[in-house]
Order: C-alpha cells, then structure tokens, then sequence
C-alpha cells in the first residue's frame, strides 16, 4: 500500500504534506507533487495535511478511473524521462536533496490550468 496525488493538486501545490512526510518521499514538479511509491513507508501523516484532499491510498486510486490515471502517472515521474531532462528521475533517495524538478508527466501539462489555488 503506498499514496498517490490526484488531480486535486495541480496548481495548488500547498507543500503541507511535504513538510509532514518523515521519509521525504513527495517530489515537487512544476504544477504538482509526487509520491515515490519505492520510498513511501504507508504512514498517511500526508492524506491527513492535504487542504484540498487530494491524497488517497492506491487500493481507492485504482478503484476510480481518474485517480487511477494519477497512479499511473506518478509511475511515470519517476521511471519515464520527463520533459527536458535526459534521464529517468529513478529513485534519488529524497525529495530535499534533490530540490524541486519543475516539470510534470505529460497528464498534468495537459490539464487545464486552474486560477486561484486554496479553496
């Protein structure tokens, strides 16, 4: 079991449940974040923080189709190449080392922007 980020997060990047996350697993993109299922211990201290409820376990994730494309995708930040870089994310041994990414899989470039952020 691990937790995935949903589209409830794109263009709202609040950083809470980066701040609470003991293992240092979720990696920032350019609109949203990321959990590195490899390194996620299944403690949920991020589902709690999330302001905008966009955080959920995968066994929900793959019972809904669009959460279930977000769980895909986040398999996709890091095994497949993003844009603009050269070679796959991987697992990098923690999002603080490795700093923002800025830039997203080719599902969260493709939503539409939102206005605003924090409901």
């Amino acid at each position: 079991m691990t937790y995935v980020i949903g589209p409830g997060c794109i263009d709202v990047l609040d950083r809470s449940c980066v701040d609470v996350c003991p293992v240092d697993c979720i990696y920032v993109g350019e609109r949203k974040s990321y959990i590195n299922a490899s390194a996620c211990i299944d403690c949920g201290a991020c589902e709690v923080e999330c302001p905008v409820s966009a955080i959920v376990v995968d066994r929900r994730a793959r019972g809904d189709e669009t959460l279930n494309a977000h769980l895909e995708d986040s398999r996709a930040f890091f095994l497949e190449v993003l844009p603009g870089r050269d070679r796959p994310l991987g697992d990098p041994g923690g999002a603080l080392p490795t700093g923002e990414i800025g830039v997203d899989t080719p599902l969260v470039t493709a939503h539409p922007k939102r206005n605003g952020g924090l409901p």
